[in-house]
């Protein structure tokens, strides 16, 4: 048996293998070839399975996260290493990838194939990549990452632009995240939360939310006055409602490991529908219950999670993978 025709086991994936034997000549895709169809088809799963958990399976574009969330202009970081399971957006290019960089298009199929080949010849030079968070955007070399990724490499060297950002953006955000996380931009800037209370974190997962946030504060301000009896700025009742109203209740959520029966859903979720349903609930645990009290009467532990919310809760970790936050910004698993 020997190898013949235009391509040889060291030429670039522009034609085919052609394996000639005594029952004649075979052609046979090249590796390349057959490295991107497999993308192809991850791909096209990954899409059919985004539907089902409810998750969008779209790389971020870069031009929509820098207008909502009000970026300015980023600070050359040099060459540095980048985890690829942080880059989750693109300049220009977020159709033709997945959320994990598959290929959802034939378009690109011969650079995709031809970088394929030549990360074995030469290597991969360094992308392009701006910084927001702890997120990546690929200004330029996203056929590269596609072809890392599926080559199952960890990452990748880029030259960085960092842009500051006074609100996270972590690398399993959406695109609808991004708008929500707008509100909290604004949110921020209204009550200055973030410069009096640097470690705040508060994120919040459907939008209108940061809005009854501020609503409760403006109420807490005004008994703040009559117990004071002067008048009280609004930052300085976003601090003191910070302080005294919406962390205990957070103390309460993190010391019942609460968010493990409400995958998806942040501890300030659970805070913004405990505001919500006041009312319903000090009808059910006493008028004179605070906010905090009713978080540790409506979910005192694992005693009162029904079983329909601990299946529920269940399928969506391990069927759906939601996530289960902790209260803490993104930090890279332990490899």
């Amino acid at each position: 048996m020997t190898f013949s025709g235009p391509e040889t086991p060291a030429a670039p994936p522009g034609g085919q293998w052609m394996i000639t034997g005594s029952g004649g000549t075979t052609i046979l895709p090249s590796p390349s070839e057959r490295d991107f169809d497999r993308a192809r088809k991850k791909a096209a799963v990954q899409d059919l399975l985004s539907v089902l958990r409810f998750d969008s399976a779209d790389l971020l574009p870069f031009e929509t996260v820098r207008q909502r969330l009000g970026l300015g202009q980023g600070e050359y970081r040099g060459v540095q290493t980048i985890p690829l399971d942080q880059i989750v957006g693109s300049v220009g290019r977020h159709s033709d990838f997945t959320r994990t960089f598959l290929p959802r298009t034939d378009r690109i199929r011969d650079r995709w194939q031809r970088l394929d080949w030549l990360k074995n010849v030469r290597g991969t030079a360094p992308i392009e990549a701006y910084k927001v968070g702890q997120v990546y955007f690929v200004l330029d070399g996203n056929h590269r990452v596609s072809v890392a990724r599926q080559a199952g490499a960890s990452t990748v060297e880029g030259h960085i632009w960092e842009f500051e950002t006074r609100v996270p953006l972590e690398p399993d955000d959406s695109l609808r995240d991004v708008l929500v996380r707008q509100e909290y931009l604004e949110f921020l800037e209204r009550t200055q939360l973030d410069k009096h209370r640097p470690d705040v974190y508060i994120i919040l997962t459907g939008p209108g939310r940061y809005r009854e946030f501020e609503e409760q504060i403006a109420i807490h301000r005004h008994y703040l006055e009559l117990e004071r009896g002067q008048a009280v700025g609004f930052q300085d009742a976003a601090v003191h409602w910070y302080d005294q109203v919406y962390l205990p209740m957070i103390q309460v959520i993190h010391r019942d490991e609460l968010l493990r029966h409400f995958p998806g859903r942040t501890a300030a979720d659970l805070v913004s529908w405990v505001i919500r349903n006041r009312d319903r609930l000090r009808q059910r645990y006493g008028a004179k219950a605070t906010v905090s009290d009713l978080v540790s009467q409506e979910f005192p532990g694992l005693g009162n999670i029904s079983l329909r919310r601990r299946l529920l809760s269940w399928f969506r970790r391990t069927v759906l993978r939601w996530p289960v936050y902790t209260g803490k910004p993104w930090q890279p698993p332990e490899r």
